[in-house]
């Protein structure tokens, strides 16, 4: 999720260190551990293999299902395909297409 967000800041000047700087002063918190997670990632993932689904999308997909009051910030338009908890929809917050 930090890494994809560095990514598509890389370009802008100060996009990954503002990110980066968020983190370090803790303003963007993120209590995910992969490891704790692995098994229903892995389901996510074996689940939306025809889309296919990043290990990325899967962990964010989790989280969703972990904090019921968030919004998944995207530019990918496969989470309106994705469903946390099975059958529900995930709110995210997308930008308009130009």
């Amino acid at each position: 999720m930090i890494t994809e967000a560095c990514f598509l800041l890389q370009s802008t000047y100060p996009g990954r260190e503002t990110v980066l700087s968020m983190i370090e002063d803790k303003i963007v918190q993120i209590p995910f551990q992969l490891s704790q997670e692995v098994s229903r990632v892995k389901e996510l993932l074996t689940r939306y293999q025809s889309v296919p689904m990043s290990l990325a999308d899967a962990c964010l997909v989790r989280m969703a299902e972990l904090y019921s009051d968030c919004l998944v910030l995207t530019l990918d338009s496969d989470f309106s395909i994705y469903r946390k908890n099975r059958d529900r929809p995930i709110p995210t917050i997308t930008l308009p297409n130009p």
